[in-house]
């Protein structure tokens, strides 16, 4: 059997089985619809309430890929920074640990005394989740360059920024794809999260975060599983892209994109 066939076959064996145990769950300890919705009603609920989960999807995605990309590029012009200058790197690189450790809710307050609630503050928490694991990996990979091979570019005469282009950014481009992809997992967290503490309260305007307060609120348990449905789908999406450009950047010549079957 072709394996991409078998891969999918797979895919959708494990799917019906998920919903067949769901319903036996249902079914046999008789949970109420308000604790447990069916599959089916979740589905009803998503398709009459398409028009508000399309908008929420929409604002959440937005303020998700605008903190994500604020992300990438001030991490990786962070992580350049402290390759090229280890003591900038020994004295600021604890910080950025220090910046994935603390607590959203804790500093939630702040962040809306100094932007207001709204997409902005959702963006910048967004960028807050997002921007340690990219500092992280792309750092490692500068700095884990093969000393025989920065011997033969010096050799050669080549300048310090000829050696940061040409061997220690290639060198880091897996690692730093490694760490897109963690923060691309997370913008959606990071995105939802934001939207609970600092998004907008105002109705029509909320995104994803806001509708499942809203739908928890209201015991609409059936479209509050739709939207989280939904949030896993936008988290799903954004980690997906990111494998394709990463495939597309290393296929060529990187082991970590050969296929595991390959000679």
């Amino acid at each position: 059997m072709n394996k991409t066939l078998y891969n999918i076959l797979s895919g959708l064996g494990v799917f019906f089985t998920v919903i067949l145990v769901w319903y036996l769950i249902i079914g046999i300890g008789g949970l109420p619809r308000y604790m447990l919705p069916a599959p089916l009603d979740i589905a009803k609920s998503a398709i009459e309430k398409s028009d508000n989960l399309l908008f929420a999807l929409r604002i959440t995605a937005t303020t998700a890929i605008l903190g994500f990309i604020f992300s990438l590029i001030f991490g990786v012009l962070v992580a350049i920074i402290f390759a090229e200058f280890p003591l900038v790197r020994r004295m600021l690189y604890p910080y950025t640990v220090i910046l994935q450790s603390v607590p959203i809710v804790a500093i939630a307050p702040l962040i809306i005394m100094w932007v207001g609630a709204g997409p902005v503050s959702v963006t910048l928490v967004t960028f807050i989740v997002c921007v340690t694991p990219i500092i992280a990996n792309t750092t490692q990979g500068l700095i884990s360059v093969d000393k025989n091979l920065q011997d033969l570019f010096l050799m050669n005469n080549a300048s310090r920024a000829q050696i940061l282009w040409k061997l220690r950014v290639p060198n880091a481009i897996p690692s730093l794809m490694v760490g897109a992809r963690i923060s691309a997992g997370l913008s959606s967290i990071g995105a939802i999260v934001g939207e609970l503490f600092t998004g907008s309260n105002r109705v029509g305007e909320g995104g994803l975060g806001y509708s499942i307060t809203y739908a928890n609120s209201q015991l609409q348990t059936d479209y509050l599983f739709a939207l989280v449905a939904c949030s896993t789908g936008l988290g799903l999406v954004l980690v997906f892209i990111i494998m394709f450009f990463e495939w597309l950047l290393l296929h060529n010549w990187h082991e970590s994109a050969r296929p595991v079957d390959a000679d």
